[in-house]
């Protein structure tokens, strides 16, 4: 694994960029010191980005919140969210587990992620018994955002009327500043875990990238998948055969006290990138 003192050492090497939102770009409140400026210079150097979030919201919501930090729309070529991929398998029902719901849906997650849903022909309930299957974007604002165990009644609900469970954002859990949330995929584990089906929608699967690399358009060999999680940035540009790089300073900040540690951490997950940064720095 080489450790890279900026993106700009490996310029040349590339002309399509995967970059995720959160631990990259921004800690959720604010964006990282440099990050608009390496995409800035990206852009002018004439590379093509596309912003690939777990989001659990319309690409376009994603893109909104990017606007009120700083980070305007002409600073990279596209955005793709897995609430976008989640809003358009329920929307064309093409796929078999997709078309297979039902039309009532139990939402758990805050209703500022309703969007996913919005303008789709489904009916919200508000008792799992009556739901065909649950929509999990993470923990409500009613609920406790940092521990599964909080939200276990409400998962044995939906074991109980054997509801499918759609996992809209992937990521386990998430830095917002200096606290550290449990997402939607920290309790859709725990519901695989009481015996519970769902389906992921989001990174590492490698559904969520041909559209990803449709936008970029250019050779797959020249693409590098830019991210702070092991287990689903790297993991997922392994699974489409892209170079990955992996940024030490999001969720892993202060966990390595030198980069031979996180090479040994990446090395015991089976997930060795190519190349590391601390931060996405010019």
């Amino acid at each position: 694994m080489r450790v890279l003192p900026g993106i700009s050492t490996i310029l040349s090497d590339y002309d399509g960029f995967i970059l995720d939102l959160w631990g990259v770009i921004h800690d959720g409140i604010r964006p990282y010191p440099q990050a608009a400026l390496c995409l800035e210079r990206l852009r002018d150097a004439g590379k093509r980005t596309v912003l690939l979030s777990n989001a659990p919201r319309r690409a376009t919501v994603a893109q909104v919140g990017l606007r009120a930090m700083g980070i305007a729309d002409d600073l990279y070529t596209d955005i793709m969210t897995s609430g976008e991929a989640t809003h358009i398998l329920l929307r064309d029902r093409d796929d078999a587990w997709f078309a297979g719901l039902g039309r009532k849906v139990f939402h758990l997650g805050p209703e500022r992620d309703r969007n996913v849903i919005a303008g789709l022909p489904l009916d919200m309930v508000a008792d799992p018994g009556e739901a065909d299957f649950v929509l999990n974007t993470g923990p409500d604002d009613a609920g406790g955002p940092t521990e599964v165990a909080d939200w276990e009644d409400m998962l044995l609900a939906f074991h109980q009327a054997r509801l499918p469970m759609i996992c809209a954002n992937p990521d386990l859990e998430v830095m917002r500043g200096e606290l550290r949330l449990i997402c939607a995929g920290a309790l859709t584990a725990r519901y695989e875990e009481m015996g519970g089906h769902a389906r992921w929608i989001g990174k590492p699967d490698p559904a969520i990238y041909p559209t990803v690399l449709k936008m970029l358009d250019v050779p797959v060999a020249r693409v590098l998948a830019v991210g702070d999680t092991l287990r689903t940035d790297i993991a997922g540009a392994k699974n489409i055969g892209v170079a990955s790089c992996w940024v030490l300073g999001g969720i892993h900040a202060g966990d390595f006290p030198d980069d031979e540690a996180a090479v040994r951490h990446a090395r015991s997950a089976g997930l060795v990138p190519e190349m590391a940064m601390q931060n996405f720095s010019w």
